[in-house]
């Protein structure tokens, strides 16, 4: 899992580098028309086309039945019957495109999520870093080291009941690093990010490898103490259209929008 993680930040956070700093229109549009062209390219690989455009002329007729025979209780009834058939059928070939969709489009859009959904600090503003220790450990000593450019404003506030350490910190100037949370015995690194957005980051390291595939910015944590390390970055909106909306709904929309656009020129029935 971790080499995968890495092999997909390096080959996304990398293409998705060349559009830091401008509006995540820029790279969500073309990031679209390709996901909706891999979209149709998978569904038609993966369904019966020929059986899709049966099932399909099939609803239809049922339709039609049921606005040619109004008069006929019978007649109406064996073809709601039909309809209800035939959608349970027509849903049933969905499935195996959806399934097969399913965990490529998990592994993508949570590395999309690390380029999209926040931003990073900018110079002057304050955010929370939060480290969750696995288990609550009374009288823990944990000391948190900050790169050149970065203030810790607070002591280590600690949540005794939850196993919580909680410190303000605040970005003074454009930066990308690591912050170092020193514990007795091992030392547990953090990235951090200031500056212009989009920009991709990390807003939590995680050690459990489920974890890992919703927060796949940062390697694995490997510690024996620390369940996870969060920092709270601001979040993100993408402004298009007059509208500000989460990057996802955007990418959804356009990609379907292709999809609907290019079907009937490739070939594909859905």
């Amino acid at each position: 899992m971790e080499l995968l993680r890495s092999i997909l930040s390096i080959l996304i956070g990398g293409a998705l580098s060349l559009f830091q700093g401008q509006n995540p229109l820029f790279s969500l549009v073309p990031l679209s028309v390709v996901i909706g062209i891999g979209m149709l390219w998978v569904f038609a690989r993966t369904s019966n086309q020929e059986a899709i455009r049966k099932v399909k002329s099939r609803l239809a007729a049922h339709l039609y039945e049921m606005r040619l025979f109004t008069d006929e209780p019978v007649l109406i009834w064996k073809a709601q019957w039909g309809l209800l058939t035939a959608n349970a059928r027509y849903i049933g070939m969905m499935l195996l495109p959806a399934i097969v969709m399913t965990v490529p489009m998990i592994l993508l859009f949570a590395q999309l999520e690390c380029f999209y959904a926040s931003k990073p600090l900018q110079p002057g503003q304050v955010a929370i870093l939060t480290v969750q220790l696995q288990r609550a450990q009374n009288g823990a000593t944990a000391v948190l080291r900050v790169p050149d450019g970065m203030v810790v404003e607070s002591p280590g506030v600690h949540v005794e009941s939850s196993g919580q350490i909680s410190w303000r910190v605040r970005a003074m100037r454009p930066l990308r690093g690591a912050m170092q949370l020193v514990l007795p015995g091992e030392t547990v690194e953090k990235s951090v990010v200031a500056g212009a957005g989009p920009q991709y980051l990390s807003d939590r390291r995680v050690s459990s490898w489920m974890d890992l595939v919703w927060h796949p910015g940062e390697s694995q944590l490997r510690s024996g103490r620390v369940n996870w390390i969060e920092l709270s970055y601001p979040q993100s909106a993408v402004h298009g259209l007059g509208l500000d909306l989460h990057w996802l709904i955007w990418l959804l929309v356009l990609s379907m929008i292709t999809a609907l656009l290019l079907k009937r020129r490739l070939g594909v029935t859905f």
